[in-house]
């Protein structure tokens, strides 16, 4: 296990990225990592891309705080739930990334197989009903997709990723925001080619 001054400073680094790209305009979103049975959160109100190490709060898997002198982000039971959900995820990153953003309020799922880099990676980006920030609601209707689902958007709201590694988690964001960023221009451009069902096939024999 990471020591916990390490942690902070991945999540700080991996923020301050998110910020000069973009994913992460000024108070928007949340990041946080698995800390053996803990969970180590950024803070409300915090902005993920001048994070500092006393707006990075550990809290266990009811939100309740355990170390810190600030109050956890409210989005800190969708972190619970994810990470309940999939033992692999040690990482999750939230934002709300303009291109990715865009799907999310005009209620469209990323479901087109148009470039192979996405079917390998999401197969498909779904879309959770909209649920109120930092509710219950929220938690309920996106949860449901983690376990099958690396990435998530919620209408109205934005988008959410998990992975092992604070890395992997980065570079989801990145591709996932630059295949909305694509579909996006596809439309412009009277609309794109879609694979058909046997070629999305042989990419996802890739995997194997």
């Amino acid at each position: 296990m990471k020591k916990l001054k390490d942690l902070k400073k991945e999540l700080i680094e991996y923020g301050r990225l998110a910020g000069m790209k973009n994913f992460t305009p000024g108070y928007s979103g949340n990041l946080s990592a698995r800390y053996d049975d803990k969970i180590l959160i950024t803070s409300s109100g915090s902005a993920n891309g001048y994070l500092s190490e006393d707006e990075l709060v550990v809290i266990d898997y009811d939100g309740n705080l355990i170390e810190g002198a600030k109050t956890p982000s409210s989005e800190k039971m969708l972190h619970a739930a994810f990470y309940r959900f999939r033992d692999d995820v040690n990482y999750i990153i939230h934002v709300h990334s303009p291109y990715l953003s865009s799907f999310a309020c005009c209620h469209k799922a990323l479901d087109e197989p148009i470039m192979a880099e996405n079917v390998f990676y999401f197969g498909q980006i779904p879309l959770a009903e909209y649920g109120l920030p930092s509710s219950s609601d929220l938690v309920e209707k996106t949860a449901k997709y983690f376990k099958n689902y690396d990435a998530v958007l919620m209408a109205n709201h934005g988008f959410i990723t998990g992975a092992g590694t604070m890395k992997d988690a980065f570079l989801k964001l990145e591709l996932a925001e630059s295949y909305a960023q694509i579909v996006i221009n596809t439309k412009l451009l009277d609309g794109a080619v879609m694979f058909n069902e046997n070629q999305v096939s042989e990419i996802n024999l890739l995997k194997s």
